[in-house]
């Protein structure tokens, strides 16, 4: 259902992609405060339908929509942490992001912000459930705002395109846009499933 609420507005005329990208941009906002939807197969979704269009200028279009919403997103979220960080009582944003952030990840998160600073945001937003492991050390660590979020920038930057060029790459397998949202999806899926099977396996 989400997908077919990204794949189907962006292509086809105006009107469409005037409800398709502000879509895009409230899913992708919503999925960087709430992780529960699935954003990178969102914008592998969205770069699929895109890829098909005569409209100019649409795949740049996906990028910054998908990049300003997660960069907005994760500053959101980060001011609410960093106020319940504030709090005598704490608050639900910051027990959301606990929750997410099992010790052993956070430890190694705490090390790696340690030793590269801000750099490592770029590599958590990349890296399947990297994000909120770092985002809590950065809070641990207190860290300002605007710090964060100049680490943070780029890493939004890096990860539209990342999954920005699988939803091209979809698109260019198969000449039919649904054929290519599927393959997107099943290698988004596939991408974030792995480390966690390997990891447990590992242990």
């Amino acid at each position: 259902m989400v997908l077919s609420v990204v794949a189907t507005p962006l292509p086809y005329g105006p009107t469409q992609q005037a409800i398709g990208y502000p879509m895009l941009f409230l899913l992708v906002l919503v999925g960087a405060l709430l992780p529960v939807v699935p954003t990178g197969a969102l914008v592998s979704s969205a770069a699929v339908v895109a890829f098909h269009q005569t409209a100019p200028f649409a795949l740049l279009m996906v990028f910054v929509v998908a990049s300003v919403a997660a960069f907005c997103g994760d500053i959101a979220l980060y001011w609410l942490g960093r106020r319940g960080m504030g709090s005598r009582n704490g608050s639900r944003w910051l027990e959301a992001i606990r929750r997410r952030a099992p010790e052993d990840r956070l430890a190694q998160a705490q090390r790696k912000l340690d030793g590269h600073g801000v750099a490592v945001l770029v590599l958590s937003r990349l890296v399947p459930a990297g994000r909120l492991p770092v985002m809590l050390a950065c809070l641990l660590a207190k860290m300002p705002l605007r710090r964060f979020a100049r680490g943070n920038l780029p890493a939004c930057l890096a990860w539209a395109v990342t999954y920005q060029l699988i939803g091209i790459l979809g698109g260019s397998l198969f000449a039919e846009p649904w054929e290519g949202v599927l393959a997107a999806v099943l290698l988004t899926l596939l991408i974030s499933v792995v480390p966690s099977v390997w990891r447990r396996l590992v242990r």
